[in-house]
């Protein structure tokens, strides 16, 4: 595995902002690859998180940022239940995310992260995903309205996706949680 780190962009910053956000220990990564074996997205992406990991100790810069694998992670953690240091690789994608984001850094190519603003603002308003909304608004923001329409009452019938959202969602703890994220953003 041969990592570059371009040296005009690298920079001591980032690391600190990812522990920071994610509240991950970069640099008990041990480069013991379980996280990219049992990474359902690694094959698909440009990079793996152990090479990610290995950047952010090395001192990535803003480069890093660039990498499209930030945007495929599903989050879903597998990383983190795999790894004997408990390092949660997911947290730290969220914080890269975020970090792009906020650095208008290049978006890949296809909608990831327009999905993934989708689906973070079905959570802040409903207290969980409600995906009947989210396939709402992702048409709206593709502009493919139609695409794809004849599959919705096969979808609905087999009771595969909710008309409404959940009620059970705690709301307030997580407006709570969105308050205090924007609050640690801020600063």
């Amino acid at each position: 595995m041969t990592i570059r780190i371009k040296k005009e962009h690298a920079g001591a910053g980032i690391l600190d902002l990812v522990e920071e956000i994610s509240g991950v220990d970069v640099a008990v990564c041990l480069q013991c690859r379980r996280c990219t074996n049992g990474c359902p997205v690694s094959a698909h992406a440009e990079s793996s998180l152990s090479e990610i990991l290995k950047k952010l100790q090395m001192g990535a810069g803003n480069d890093i940022l660039d990498n499209e694998m930030i945007w495929l992670c599903a989050s879903c953690e597998t990383c983190y239940a795999r790894c004997p240091m408990g390092i949660n690789g997911a947290a730290v994608m969220d914080a890269l995310r975020r970090l792009a984001e906020d650095r208008n850094a290049k978006k890949p190519a296809g909608n990831m992260p327009l999905m993934n603003k989708i689906l973070l603002a079905t959570i802040r308003v409903f207290g969980r995903t409600y995906d009947l909304g989210a396939m709402m608004l992702y048409k709206a923001g593709t502009a493919t309205y139609f695409k794809d329409t004849e599959k919705v009452p096969m979808i609905l019938s087999k009771r595969k996706i909710a008309l409404f959202p959940s009620p059970g969602a705690d709301r307030k703890r997580v407006k709570h949680i969105f308050k205090k994220i924007g609050a640690r953003k801020d600063k």
